[in-house]
């Protein structure tokens, strides 16, 4: 069982098997999405292609960084999105570089999108359905963001079943990244003061992310993993 870690722009051949880590906070929101009833999430290319979407399908939700802004539904900010009603509905959304990293590996033949919040449910499907190689893609700081990459040594090693894995090192690492200050001392916006806890809770849910192509969309849907005794 082989891991590479790799920050975007060193991607330059298409995985087989990729996961593409984005802590703080686009694949934290997006399990919070999941979670607050949403069916699946359209990954935007752009601003222009998430507002172009969302004038087709007025029904959608369309979330992206930052303040709030015309056009937009929500922003991406987990403390934001627990509170509000998705059921059924598609989110669209459009980050800084959760949504690049999964476009950049559409071609690959399995694609999961995770956090902490997800960890040991993506871990379950690489165990199910990946033998040999995984292309984690850190997102973050052209993979330098340590929170992305704490994040995706840990799921790494979950997969591969290493003793002695504890989380907590890893948390500990996400909770001192450059992000995390940024978030907590508000130096980024649309942020709400419980972002940096709702990124940091291991395994807050019983699904992993898999992202697929969907006609010409990047489509983002949850899968459910057995229990410990379902096992």
């Amino acid at each position: 069982m082989n891991s590479r870690f790799l920050g975007i722009p060193d991607l330059a051949e298409v995985p087989s098997v990729a996961v593409v880590i984005d802590v703080m906070r686009a694949y934290t929101v997006a399990a919070w999405a999941f979670a607050q009833g949403a069916e699946k999430i359209v990954l935007a290319e752009s601003l222009d292609e998430a507002l172009a979407l969302k004038s087709r399908h007025p029904d959608w939700a369309a979330l992206k960084d930052g303040p709030p802004a015309p056009g937009f539904d929500m922003v991406n900010s987990p403390g934001m999105l627990r509170s509000v009603d998705l059921a059924g509905r598609t989110v669209i959304q459009k980050t800084t570089a959760g949504t690049v990293g999964a476009l950049a590996v559409k071609h690959a033949s399995l694609v999961l999108c995770a956090g902490f919040v997800v960890a040991e449910a993506t871990a379950e499907v690489l165990r199910t359905r990946a033998r040999d190689s995984v292309t984690f893609v850190v997102t973050g700081e052209d993979g330098r963001a340590d929170e992305d990459l704490a994040c995706a040594q840990y799921i790494a090693r979950r997969w591969t079943g290493e003793e002695g894995t504890d989380a907590a090192e890893f948390l500990r690492r996400a909770a001192d990244s450059r992000a995390a200050t940024e978030l907590a001392e508000g130096i980024r916006q649309g942020v709400h003061p419980d972002d940096v806890a709702l990124c940091l809770e291991l395994d807050r849910f019983p699904f992993a992310m898999v992202a697929t192509l969907e006609g010409s969309l990047m489509v983002l849907r949850p899968l459910a993993t057995p229990s410990p005794t379902d096992r």
